[in-house]
Parts: C-alpha cells; sequence; structure tokens
C-alpha cells in the first residue's frame, strides 16, 4: 500500500482516531519516559515524523524540546495546528523530509514506519541518518512478530518486525541500537520501542562483531 492509499484510509477515519488515540493519556507511561529520556535531553530540532494529532510533539514541546510535528494526513496537521497553537505541524512525508543533511538532533518516528512495505523501510532509514546529526537518537515504535510479516490493521496494511532484524536494519543505515522496551498487554499487540543512535555512515560491523 503506497503513501497515498494509507493518507486516504487515515483520513476517512481521523475523527475517530482522534478520538480513540489523539491524547498523551492513552500513551503507555514506560513509553513516554522512554521519549522523554532520550529526546527531551536534546540541543536543536527534533521531528516527530507521522506525528499525528500531534500530542506527542506537544508533549515534547511542554519538556522544552524545539519540536516539530510532520505527517500526510491534512486532517492531522489540522487539528494538531488548533488543539497545540504554540507548536509547529506540517505536511510532509517520510521519504522526503524537505531538511537539510544533518540538521537534525533527534527524530521521533512513533509507530510512523508499520505501513512501510519492507523493501522501502532501508531507504526511508537512510534519509532519517542523512537528516540527523552525529549521535542524534532515533526512537521508534514497531508492531513485533517472528518473521516479518503483513497484518490487518484497522486502518491500512502494516507490517510486524522481529525486534532483532529491525535492529540489523537500523545498523545497516548508520544507527546503533542503545535501548529496547518490549511489552505485551492486554488490549495491544505485542509491540516494541527501539532508540538508536546516529554512528559513523559507514559502520564497519554489528555491535558485539569482531573481524576476522
Amino acid at each position: 500500500m503506497g503513501s497515498k492509499q494509507v493518507r486516504q484510509a487515515y483520513a476517512a477515519v481521523a475523527e475517530l482516531y482522534i478520538e480513540l488515540f489523539g491524547t498523551t493519556g492513552h500513551v503507555h507511561a514506560d513509553d513516554l519516559a522512554l521519549i522523554g529520556r532520550h529526546l527531551a535531553v536534546r540541543t536543536g530540532p527534533v521531528l516527530d515524523l507521522g506525528c499525528g494529532p500531534g500530542h506527542l510533539t506537544d508533549h515534547l514541546r511542554s519538556l522544552g524540546v524545539d519540536a516539530t510535528g510532520i505527517d500526510i494526513v491534512p486532517e492531522f496537521v489540522a487539528h494538531a495546528r488548533t488543539t497545540h497553537p504554540g507548536g509547529v505541524y506540517r505536511l510532509g512525508s517520510l521519504d522526503d523530509l524537505a531538511v537539510l543533511d544533518h540538521s537534525v538532533a533527534g527524530i521521533l518516528a512513533w509507530y510512523s514506519l508499520i505501513h512501510l512495505p519492507p523493501p522501502d523501510l532501508d531507504a526511508v532509514l537512510a534519509g532519517f541518518r542523512r537528516a540527523i546529526v552525529l549521535g542524534g537518537p532515533l526512537v521508534a515504535g514497531i508492531f513485533v512478530g517472528d518473521e516479518v510479516g503483513a497484518f490487518d490493521h484497522k486502518v491500512a496494511t502494516a507490517y510486524r518486525w522481529p525486534v532483532d532484524e529491525f535492529s540489523a536494519r537500523l545498523w545497516r543505515a548508520g544507527f546503533a541500537e542503545v535501548e529496547r522496551l518490549t511489552r505485551l498487554d492486554d488490549t495491544h499487540r505485542p509491540h516494541a520501542a527501539i532508540v538508536a543512535v546516529a554512528v559513523g555512515d559507514e559502520p564497519a560491523g554489528r555491535p558485539g562483531e569482531q573481524e576476522c
């Protein structure tokens, strides 16, 4: 499913989505703590990519972060601008960030990568790496499975990832994992938050691997 179809699918249910998920009260406290732990300490602009209704962008701004929310769904951006008038929200896509290379201090991609077909993930992560400064964190939320595969998400087709495989894709793009949080509760699919920091553009090997 392409970005146009994903945009249309979310636009069709935007009002309901905002009602169900549009505040930080719907975000687990452990997730909020992890997001704050890695992004609230950043000096410089932070992008909330796939910001949806803008609640996490606003949360970051409440912590003193220079956060900008970006989403492909006009209804979400309009809601965010109205509900959080002190923030900055704009239309944009994951594969075209429209920022200078190495100009972003951190990136939040909170379940915004889940609709990317697996063959498209590497290019998007490479774009994140070009945008972010050395040492800058990428905080991503994903759904977890034993193998990479599609599932019938309520809005649009989405994909599960084994956490180790997703981490390997991050490393391939120039990020090194520093923290992960996995959880299975009564109301959600298995999911994980992964934090990885931007390392050298051409990492020589996976952490812990030794050269032969």
